[in-house]
């Protein structure tokens, strides 16, 4: 049965013959509080699936200060055992370093495979392959 996630994607999403969980933390722009209501929500959604998903993020036109970039590597860290794949959408080269920057600050091991992405389309093609 199909059902839409807090953040308002179909679940579950079809792509390509596999199966990917979208999380769309983008168009946000400044507003934190939104963006981590929908953080903490997506969180309980992804918990109570109780497996693995493939996770696909979009962040354009979301403000990635260091504060958000806290929060969503500190949501991350929760979901560890319920991603299987992560690709995110819309982090600079900048951004991936403050990423991977935060990681070491917070001093969390991540043990889900990351990769980032300009195409939405190459990101989720790449969840869904073996």
């Amino acid at each position: 049965m199909l059902q839409k996630s807090p953040g308002g994607s179909v679940f579950p999403y079809y792509y390509k013959g596999g199966e990917v969980h979208c999380l769309k933390y983008g168009s946000f722009f400044k507003d934190t509080d939104a963006l981590f209501n929908i953080m903490k929500s997506e969180e309980s959604f992804i918990i109570g699936k109780n497996r693995k998903l493939n996770v696909w993020v979009d962040f354009y036109e979301t403000s990635l200060t260091n504060e958000v970039l806290m929060e969503f590597v500190k949501s991350l860290h929760r979901l560890d055992n319920y991603i299987g794949k992560l690709s995110i959408v819309g982090f600079s080269a900048i951004d991936r370093w403050r990423f991977r920057n935060t990681i070491k600050k917070l001093q969390i091991d991540m043990y889900t495979p990351i990769k980032f992405y300009s195409d939405p389309e190459d990101a989720k093609t790449w969840l869904v392959q073996d």
